[in-house]
């Protein structure tokens, strides 16, 4: 999407940033891991192709996309930012007659920072920008059943459970996006801090050079 391809998310563990060139070729290395393969249901992709992806993410209306940053290394403008990157989280409109009907997915790929609190940290704040900014109003993940990590992590949200697929061996889950639960995701990411992404970079970049 568009919408925030200048964006920049700072939370407390993480940044959130868009997915642009400089982050393909960790990507593409990333998703060469079988693991990763079937963890988000992805068949490998050439470096070109994914290169292609990262265009389709900043262009088409149904998809948006943020990389997530370990903010620690980030603040460190000497650490070039693919070295930063910890994984990345997706909306999906899945629904062309439904634009407030989204799937989330989220991907730690470093196996380092699994178990950290990242990935609540992250869901949450792409939960809050999909309500404010995208208008979405209920959401959806498929997990893998044997992925009982994530499961246990979106039930802990008050996701609750709308249907088992056995052939592909995943779980539904689901949250409509009520009043209490709009105020909760707000309270949550209160201290989450918006600014421009090609500010940061330049910042980065100058110090670098320097």
């Amino acid at each position: 999407m568009r919408i925030n391809e200048n964006t920049l998310l700072e939370g407390n563990k993480v940044v959130l940033v868009p997915y642009t060139e400089e982050h393909v070729p960790r990507y593409h290395e990333w998703m060469k891991s079988p693991e990763l393969q079937q963890l988000t249901a992805s068949e490998p992709l050439t470096l070109e192709q994914e290169y292609d992806m990262a265009r389709s993410w900043r262009e088409d209306d149904d998809k948006c996309t943020f990389i997530i940053l370990d903010k620690q290394r980030w603040a460190d403008s000497s650490v070039e930012e693919e070295q930063c990157m910890v994984g990345d989280v997706n909306i999906f409109l899945t629904d062309p007659t439904d634009p407030t009907l989204a799937e989330l997915e989220i991907m730690i790929a470093e196996p380092g920072y699994r178990g950290k609190g990242i990935g609540k940290e992250v869901t949450l704040m792409m939960m809050c920008y999909g309500v404010t900014k995208l208008g979405v109003k209920q959401y959806e993940v498929k997990i893998g059943l044997d992925n009982q990590i994530s499961i246990a992590m979106f039930k802990k949200l008050h996701f609750h459970e709308l249907s088992v697929c056995k052939v592909f061996k995943e779980v539904t889950l689901g949250m409509t996006v009520d009043e209490s639960v709009r105020e909760r995701l707000l309270n949550y990411t209160a201290d989450v801090k918006e600014g421009d992404y090609r500010h940061s970079r330049s910042n980065r970049q100058e110090v670098t050079s320097h």
